[in-house]
């Protein structure tokens, strides 16, 4: 690492693998260096989600989530069948149960046309059996082009393009702070530092820290959400053929728990939202006192705690009783009350950016530092979107660079 790069990439997720990839697409022959604080790639957000290729139904009209959600899952399939990694286009159905709902519920589809979501449909009461047998609702929305997969592999399967193109990888590395200097981004790292002509930076979790050392405001900040997951037990008949979702509360970024194939296993339930102790939380008992302080100092924890602390008290109740996290998914898929559930749970945090007034963003955020671009916000659907994201990025670091 005593080189110069062209350009260092912070994050190994999806998000900043693609990145990489994306530039090295622009750029042939360039210096590229990965730097990420795990042993391995994909290890936060992207080894811990539902591995949904989302088809873009739910974002506003206009964002980039609902524009680059929709290259991205595009773009995901072909990458997949480029590269040999398993998935599958199982579709999903969001489904009323309430009265209430319905209205909602016309409302998403309505969204999901103008972003120019494939195939979405509107089918009643009668038809969501012939769709799933085991779902119930009053009505619901079909997206045939939502699939699975494991984002994992995807991962994977571009760092070994990357290491194939000479693109150097600097893992169990954690970056520290980054300044800028003599015309170079100092990447600081406990070891010493990296040096490069720019920088990418797509730390996820870490995303606001380290923007914030390289000179940007400190609004917004990451707030964690721990989101958990319960599997089906192994040897059961299928529940679901694809995924089942509910109508998803349009005050919030969270789509709801919901019941999901999964890649080489059985299926999940989840996730839940609630407020996690550490950046890391994979474990309730995972507390961080850095994480815990800056989470509660933040002025924006406390607005979304006032602003929703009935959400808060459902989602502490479900995390809390099993029974009641069953119930909540057996509202449209009622035969989950009756099957065996595997005792190991499974987690992932969320990287929610919450600003200073308590907006919880809901799409993309990209901003820029002297020598640097930082993604500020990049939760769900960012591994659908992630290689039109990467273009986006790329498009913007150069953009910016140019402008210098």
């Amino acid at each position: 690492m005593s080189e110069t790069y062209d350009l260092a990439v912070v994050g190994a997720g999806i998000v900043g693998l693609a990145v990489a990839r994306e530039f090295l697409l622009r750029r042939p022959g360039a210096s590229l260096i990965v730097v990420d604080k795990q042993d391995a790639v994909g290890y936060h957000q992207t080894g811990h989600n539902s591995g949904v290729i989302h088809a873009g139904v739910y974002y506003t009209p206009g964002s980039l989530k609902a524009r680059l959600c929709v290259q991205g899952a595009r773009m995901m399939y072909e990458f997949c069948d480029e590269h040999a990694v398993p998935y599958r286009r199982c579709g999903k159905i969001i489904v009323a149960v309430r009265d209430s709902e319905l209205a909602r519920l016309a409302d998403l589809g309505e969204r999901g046309r103008a972003n120019g979501v494939p195939g979405l449909r509107e089918v009643t009461a009668a038809e969501i059996p012939g769709i799933e047998p085991e779902c119930r609702g009053l009505a619901g929305l079909y997206s045939p082009a939502t699939g699975i997969v494991d984002y994992g592999a995807v991962a994977r399967a571009i760092e070994k393009e990357l290491r194939g193109q000479g693109v150097a990888f600097a893992l169990g590395t954690a970056i520290t702070a980054i300044r800028r200097e003599n015309g170079q981004t100092i990447l600081r790292h406990p070891g010493g530092v990296i040096r490069a002509a720019a920088a990418i930076v797509c730390a996820g979790l870490w995303s606001d820290r380290l923007a914030v050392s390289a000179g940007a405001s400190p609004d917004p900040r990451i707030v964690p959400f721990r989101g958990a997951y319960l599997r089906l037990g192994a040897g059961q008949p299928d529940v679901v053929r694809g995924m089942v979702y509910p109508v998803p509360d349009p005050a919030l970024p969270f789509l709801g728990v919901h019941v999901t194939s999964h890649m080489g296993g059985p299926a999940m339930l989840g996730p839940t939202a609630l407020l996690a102790g550490a950046r890391d939380a994979y474990s309730l008992r995972t507390v961080r006192l850095t994480d815990l302080v800056g989470m509660v100092t933040w002025p924006g924890t406390w607005a979304v705690a006032r602003r929703f602390w009935r959400t808060g008290l459902n989602e502490m109740r479900m995390a809390a009783s099993r029974k009641a996290f069953i119930r909540a998914c057996a509202q449209y898929v009622p035969a989950i009350e009756g099957m065996r559930i595997d005792p190991v749970p499974a987690a992932g945090v969320r990287a929610q950016a919450v600003g200073r007034d308590g907006t919880l963003l809901d799409d993309f955020a990209i901003s820029h530092t002297p020598g640097a671009t930082h993604v500020r916000n990049a939760p769900s659907p960012a591994a659908t979107s992630s290689l039109a994201l990467a273009r986006e990025l790329v498009d913007r670091h150069l953009a910016a660079s140019e402008t210098a």
